[in-house]
């Protein structure tokens, strides 16, 4: 049996949330990937962030139509999911890191989020 790309082993860059957070405060900011589930997006997510979950990311990346010159930071729950995105989106041909610790993170920190 093929194990699925998706799968979260392994260590990829990584961005702190407080980070990304004064990141976000100056152009040009990074590109933001939600790769959690339509539900976990909806319930609450950073701010400029597009929604695209790590099982259908790899069909669908194009369709997000991202900017190469610009970094890309993907971002789930935990840091696992983000995992495999990272992987996909460096290799086709993005700078791309994952939001250390993930959403969590983000939230402990008590930083903005945006529902629909």
């Amino acid at each position: 049996m093929k194990t699925p790309w998706w799968l979260p082993f392994g260590a990829v860059p990584e961005t702190g949330a407080a980070a990304l957070f004064a990141a976000l405060a100056v152009d040009p900011r990074p590109q933001l990937v939600d790769v959690r589930t339509s539900a976990e997006f909806s319930a609450g997510h950073v701010a400029g962030a597009v929604s695209l979950p790590v099982t259908s990311l790899a069909a669908r990346l194009e369709a997000l139509g991202l900017d190469p010159a610009r970094p890309v930071v993907a971002i789930c729950l935990t840091a696992h999911r983000s995992i495999p995105a990272v992987r996909l989106l460096r290799r086709r041909g993005f700078e791309a890191s994952q939001l250390s610790g993930g959403m969590l993170a983000w939230r402990r920190l008590e930083l903005p989020e945006t529902a629909p």
